[in-house]
C-alpha cells in the first residue's frame, strides 16, 4: 500500500464526503482486475456488444484460454503485444489475456496509415498484433509485415461478436468489406486459440516495475513516444478513480456507455478497468454516431456516459435531441480537452441533471489527475487532485520552485500513477519526469480550495509582441456566442508583431454568423491584443483526433499553416 505524509493541503478541505485524499492505495498486477471481477460478478453482464452479451464468467474463461494460447507463442515477460482493433468483446479479452500471460499491451490507433504502424511496431518492439478480418486491417497488416519485425497476427472475427441474426447478415451485407484471411503460419484465427479449456501458467509480475501497457503519445516533446505504464501505474489509477465515483455507482448493477476508443488511455482506464473494478456492464459501440449514440442512450438506459466535450456538444446540438430520453444517465466524466461552459450547460438541459464531472490527465499518469466532485462541477476548473495524487505549480523560469495559490506556473503532478519514463526514450524520459513530478507542459494555478484551473499547453501559447496570449481563454469568449459551435484559436507568424491571433469558427446547424458579428460581440470580452486578426467562418467541421478532440495541430496542417 502506498504510505501518505500526513501533509495538509488546500484541496482537502474540499474534498466530496464518501472520499479520502490519504486513502491507502493498494497495489498489484492490473490482469486481477478481471480475476477479482470474475470472483465477485460471475453472472453479472460485463459487455453488450451490439446486443449480444457476456457475463463476466464468459470474459473471464475467454482471457484464461487466451492467455494459455498466448504463453505457448511465446508471449511472456518482455514481450509486447499489439491491439490494433475497433472497440469490441476482443478488446477486454485480449488485453487481460496479455497481461495475464506476463505480456506488455501495445495500444495502436485503427486508423494508422502504414507508416504509423511501421513505426510503432519498430520503436515499441510488437512482436505480435491482434485485428479485425477488415479488408483495410488486414492489407495494413500485410504490408508492415513485410517492412517490420511483426511476423505473426491473430485475426478476429466481426460476425462472430455478432448476435444472431446480424451474425448471418454481416457477412453477406458488409462482405465486400472483409478480408480473405491468408492460409499460411502468420495469420492465426482467434477461434484456434479457444476451446482447450487449459489455464496458463502464472506469472510472477513485480507491479511497481513490469510494463503492463505502452501507450504512445505526442507527449509535452510533440514526437510520438512510448509511455511505460506499469501495473503500478494502472492498477492504482484505476482505484482513484472508482473510489472518487462510489457515490454514483451500484457495484454489479450499473453500466457504461462505451463510444470512447479503448486503444486511448482515457477509455481503457476510466471504462474498461473501472467497470471492471466495479462489475459495471460495458455498452460496447465500435464507433461514433451522434444519433446511433442517442438511440442507444434512449434504449439501454447507461448510467454512466464518459466521454469528450465535442460527443456532448454534438448530442447537445443535434436538431433531434428532444426526441429520446436520458434520465438514466448519472454521470459524466469529461475529459480529453476543455469542457466549454456552454457545452456542459446545454447537455445537462437535455439531460435534466447537473452530471458532467470535468477531469484532467495525460497518458503519462495513467491518465486521470484530477476531477470535479461527481455533481458539483466548479465552473472553470477541471478538478481536485485525486486520492494519493499531488499537484504543485512550479516556476516556469527555474522549473523548481514551487508556486502560492493563484500564481500560474506549470502544472506538475506526482503520484502512483505516474510513469517511470518513456520506452527507449531516456532524453525525453528525464525532461519530462524530474525530482518525481511529471512536468505537464501545461500552464494552471490553484486556487484557494485546491481546485486546479488550467490556462492552456505551454507549447501552445501565443507571443504578441512578447506578451502571452492564452488560446483557450480566447476560444472561451468565442464560445459564448450563441451561433459558434465549434473554434479554434492559434498563432500564426507574423513580421511585425511575432505571431498574430488567428481563429477559425463553425456555425451551429441552422445559423449564420460572420467573421465581422464576432469580433463586434469580443470587443468587450477581451484586450485588444487577444482579439483575432483574422477569423475564417467554416461550414465543415474543424479537425478533431481519434476521439473527438478539436485538433489544433491538424488545423494548422489542413490550412498550411505551422507553428515552431
Amino acid at each position: 500500500m502506498e504510505k501518505d505524509t500526513g501533509a495538509s493541503y488546500p484541496w482537502e478541505k474540499s474534498y466530496p464526503q464518501h472520499a479520502d485524499w490519504h486513502m491507502p492505495l493498494d497495489i498489484k498486477p492490473l490482469h486481477t482486475l478481471m480475476d477479482q471481477a470474475v470472483e465477485k460478478y460471475a453472472d453479472c453482464t460485463a459487455i453488450d456488444f451490439l446486443g449480444k452479451t457476456y457475463s463476466y464468467a464468459e470474459i473471464g474463461h475467454m482471457v484464461n484460454e487466451v492467455a494459455y494460447s498466448l504463453q505457448q507463442m511465446g508471449i511472456g515477460k518482455g514481450k509486447q503485444v499489439g491491439l490494433f482493433l475497433p472497440n469490441s468483446p476482443y478488446y477486454p479479452v485480449f488485453y487481460f489475456g496479455i497481461l495475464k500471460a506476463g505480456g506488455t499491451v501495445v495500444n495502436y490507433n485503427p486508423l494508422y496509415a502504414a507508416r504509423e504502424l511501421e513505426n510503432q511496431i519498430e520503436d515499441s518492439d510488437t512482436d505480435i498484433m491482434v485485428t479485425m478480418d477488415f479488408k483495410m486491417m488486414i492489407e495494413k497488416m500485410q504490408h508492415v509485415m513485410k517492412s517490420t519485425r511483426l511476423k505473426k497476427v491473430i485475426v478476429c472475427s466481426m460476425a462472430a461478436a455478432l448476435p444472431f441474426p446480424k451474425n448471418l447478415l454481416f457477412p453477406l451485407l458488409k462482405g465486400k468489406d472483409l478480408a480473405k484471411i491468408p492460409q499460411d503460419e502468420s495469420f492465426v484465427r482467434f477461434e484456434t486459440l479457444r476451446g482447450h479449456g487449459k489455464q496458463p501458467e502464472t506469472i510472477e509480475i513485480d507491479s511497481e516495475k513490469d510494463i503492463a501497457v505502452l501507450q504512445y503519445t505526442g507527449g509535452t516533446t510533440g514526437v510520438p513516444k512510448g509511455a511505460m505504464l506499469t501495473h503500478k501505474n494502472l492498477y492504482v489509477n484505476t482505484q482513484q478513480t472508482a473510489a472518487w465515483i462510489i457515490d454514483s455507482v451500484e457495484p454489479g448493477n450499473s453500466s457504461q456507455l462505451a463510444v470512447l476508443p479503448f486503444f486511448h488511455v482515457f477509455a481503457m482506464t476510466v471504462i474498461m478497468n473501472v467497470s471492471t473494478w466495479y462489475g459495471m456492464k460495458i455498452i460496447m459501440m465500435p464507433k461514433f454516431d451522434v444519433e446511433e449514440v442517442m438511440g442507444v442512450i434512449n434504449k439501454k438506459k447507461p448510467t454512466y456516459f464518459p466521454a469528450v466535450p465535442a460527443i456532448y456538444n454534438a448530442i447537445g446540438n443535434h436538431p433531434k435531441v428532444d426526441d429520446y430520453d436520458f434520465s438514466s444517465i448519472k454521470f459524466c466524466l469529461s475529459g480529453g480537452a476543455p469542457l466549454p461552459e456552454d457545452v456542459r450547460n446545454l447537455f445537462e438541459s437535455k439531460v435534466k441533471n447537473k452530471c458532467i464531472s470535468e477531469g484532467y490527465g495525460l497518458t503519462e499518469c495513467s491518465p486521470v489527475a484530477t476531477c470535479n466532485p461527481v455533481g458539483n462541477n466548479r465552473a472553470g476548473a477541471v478538478g481536485l487532485p485525486l486520492p494519493g495524487t499531488l499537484i504543485e505549480i512550479i516556476d516556469r523560469d527555474d522549473g523548481m520552485t514551487a508556486l502560492p495559490v493563484g500564481e500560474k506556473g506549470e502544472v506538475c503532478i506526482s503520484g502512483p500513477q505516474v510513469m517511470p519514463g518513456y520506452y527507449k526514450a531516456a532524453d525525453a524520459s528525464v525532461e519530462t519526469v524530474r525530482n518525481g513530478r511529471l512536468h505537464t507542459g501545461d500552464v494552471g494555478y490553484l486556487d484557494e480550495d485546491g481546485y486546479l484551473f488550467l490556462v492552456d499547453r505551454i507549447k501552445d501559447l501565443i507571443l504578441v509582441r512578447g506578451y502571452n496570449v492564452y488560446p483557450r481563454h480566447v476560444e472561451e469568449a468565442i464560445y459564448l456566442h450563441e451561433a459558434v459551435e465549434e473554434c479554434i484559436v492559434a498563432g500564426v507568424a507574423d513580421d511585425k508583431r511575432g505571431e498574430t491571433v488567428w481563429a477559425w469558427v463553425k456555425p451551429k446547424s441552422g445559423k449564420v454568423v460572420t467573421a465581422e458579428e464576432i469580433l463586434a460581440f469580443l470587443e468587450d470580452k477581451l484586450s485588444p491584443i487577444e482579439i483575432p486578426r483574422k477569423i475564417i467562418v467554416r461550414d465543415e467541421p474543424l479537425p478533431k483526433t481519434a476521439v473527438g478532440k478539436l485538433s489544433r495541430k491538424d488545423l494548422l496542417v489542413q490550412e498550411g499553416l505551422t507553428k515552431s
